[in-house]
């Protein structure tokens, strides 16, 4: 399978919130989530606050997607001056395993080295999404453990960065 990775449409934000939600449930991370499921499957706000990048197949079927953000905007979390941020990292529970959660993150990879920043971070739940982890270890990232924070009680966030 060629997986290649690309800007969202418009007409895949129905698709994204489909694999997003999909992710995420497969995963556990939305038991007990406060809406963050909502949070998932509304992409517009998404891409209009930062870039929404979309791997795909060789029909174009989406296979996850992920958002792509600078400091300062609606979504970015962590990310300080010089830093870019991706968040909502999801793959269609079908296709992982298939190298679709790595050429995402290469992607934003790209993009944030393409802009000039000097570093990339993300932000994993603590106890869920071990091949998560395991991929960002793999690329690179290192924990950061004083940016670790708690959006809601239960919800531990921790911190990984990637020095460009």
């Amino acid at each position: 399978m060629t997986v290649r990775v690309r800007p969202a449409r418009p007409d895949d934000f129905e698709a994204i919130a489909r694999v997003s939600v999909a992710a995420y449930e497969a995963d556990g991370q939305l038991k007990g989530e406060h809406g963050y499921g909502q949070v998932l499957a509304d992409v517009a706000p998404r891409a209009a606050a930062g870039e929404m990048l979309v791997a795909v197949d060789e029909a174009d079927t989406v296979l996850g997607s992920v958002t792509f953000v600078l400091p300062g905007t609606a979504y970015a979390e962590l990310s300080g001056a010089g830093e870019a941020e991706f968040r909502m990292l999801a793959v269609d529970p079908a296709g992982q395993g298939r190298g679709v959660g790595a050429a995402l993150v290469r992607a934003c990879v790209d993009r944030a080295s393409e802009l000039g920043c000097h570093a990339i971070v993300i932000c994993v739940r603590k106890g869920h999404a071990e091949p998560a982890h395991r991929l960002y270890a793999r690329l690179g990232f290192v924990r950061t453990p004083d940016r670790d924070w708690s959006p809601l009680p239960g919800v531990d966030l921790l911190a990984l960065r990637l020095t460009l």
